[in-house]
């Protein structure tokens, strides 16, 4: 039993599967007697207070602004590495899969505005449909196995970590509540001790973390949303490997890996995609605002990336990588339409709690969409890879 547990995680599917099976365990209580245990599980108070400093805030928000701040650490830390050392550390490597990126959130964002520009609250919600579910996509990509050439999944890992990439300064720039100069102060404050830790040659983590811990509470007192202080705090921490071959970035990447596909992710996917039916119809779906976030997945995605991605093939701002076909890159246009957590973030940014019932529409649509964008992807590969 041990074995088959060990095994099972080790696969690459393993997090793509919990987080559906999280998925189906939030649905299934929110629809259910249980709704009453899942929302008292989102809305338990929980409080820390030292002296004057004093955090309050519901389950689902420390969800959100702190579990979500260590899942953005580890795609800081993955976007930092992959610029200095990796598949965009070259123009020539990165040109590709950089303004496939871009046409991957710019279209979809028009597609959603297409239905929903003429309402001022659901216009909002615009960058939903751009973000990508790296672990989602990547999973569905594991399970056709090995013979999935290693440059498609080069191409599909580069486009994922540029468009969470996108989607971080999204969030900082149109995603940011009234801010607190006070708390900017103590937070560029708190970065320039980080910056003094890197520029010192300090390769111990302990320092990184606590002054981490200054900058992610004020960022999340500032009006910033404070999971940008991880991504922050990712660009800080020493890269280079020591004597002994030791690199704290990779140390921490390491760790932080299984910690975010089988507890982070999961319990956020768990806390945000319990929809709830009550008092939705089947004229809900084809609502504008399900109905945007979903053709903006499942039409929006694969339409700019491969779109973009021709034309920088066609004026020759980039390349094509050898062995892979316009088909394949078809195929992993539609998985990267799988914006599930990262979608279901935004949405959670765009519409605040209580706000007719935006959340629940918004939450309809991605589920729609990226099921449609899984299944779409998944067929499309399995015919082209042999």
């Amino acid at each position: 039993m041990k074995t088959a547990i060990k095994n099972f995680l080790n696969q690459q599917s393993s997090g793509g599967i919990i987080l559906m099976l999280m998925v189906a365990l939030a649905m299934i209580m929110a629809n259910s007697p249980l709704d009453v245990v899942y929302d008292a599980f989102l809305n338990t108070p929980v409080q820390i207070r030292v002296g004057a400093l004093d955090l309050d805030k519901p389950m689902l928000l420390w969800i959100n602004d702190l579990l979500m701040a260590f899942f953005f650490l580890l795609i800081g830390l993955e976007v930092k590495r992959e610029l200095l050392q990796g598949t965009l550390s070259s123009v020539s490597q990165a040109a590709l899969p950089t303004i496939a990126a871009i046409g991957g959130m710019v279209i979809p964002a028009l597609v959603f505005l297409a239905f929903n520009a003429s309402d001022a609250t659901a216009a909002n919600g615009w960058a939903i449909p751009a973000a990508t579910d790296i672990a989602f996509a990547l999973g569905v990509l594991a399970l056709l196995g090995s013979r999935v050439p290693v440059a498609l999944k080069v191409f599909l890992l580069a486009l994922a970590i540029i468009d969470d990439l996108l989607a971080i300064m999204i969030i900082a720039l149109f995603y940011s509540g009234s801010l607190s100069t006070i708390n900017l102060v103590i937070a560029a404050l708190a970065v320039v001790g980080l910056f003094i830790l890197n520029r010192s040659g300090v390769r111990s983590l302990v320092p990184y973390m606590l002054v981490g811990t200054i900058l992610w509470i004020a960022v999340l007192k500032s009006g910033v949303h404070a999971t940008l202080a991880g991504v922050v705090l990712a660009f800080t921490i020493p890269l280079s490997k020591d004597e002994d071959g030791d690199c704290p970035s990779e140390f921490l990447e390491h760790k932080l890996h299984p910690w975010s596909t089988f507890m982070i992710l999961p319990i956020f996917a768990f806390a945000n995609a319990g929809v709830s039916f009550d008092g939705l119809s089947m004229s809900d779906l084809v609502a504008p605002l399900p109905l945007g976030i979903a053709l903006g997945l499942v039409l929006g995605k694969p339409l700019g990336i491969l779109g973009f991605s021709f034309i920088a093939v066609k004026l020759k701002l980039a390349k094509v990588p050898d062995g892979i076909s316009w088909t394949q890159l078809f195929g992993v246009s539609l998985l990267c339409g799988i914006g599930f957590t990262m979608a279901m973030f935004v949405a959670s940014l765009a519409f605040e709690a209580g706000v007719m019932n935006y959340g629940d529409l918004s939450r309809l649509g991605i589920l729609l969409g990226s099921a449609l964008s899984a299944i779409g992807g998944y067929m499309v590969l399995k015919s082209t890879i042999k």
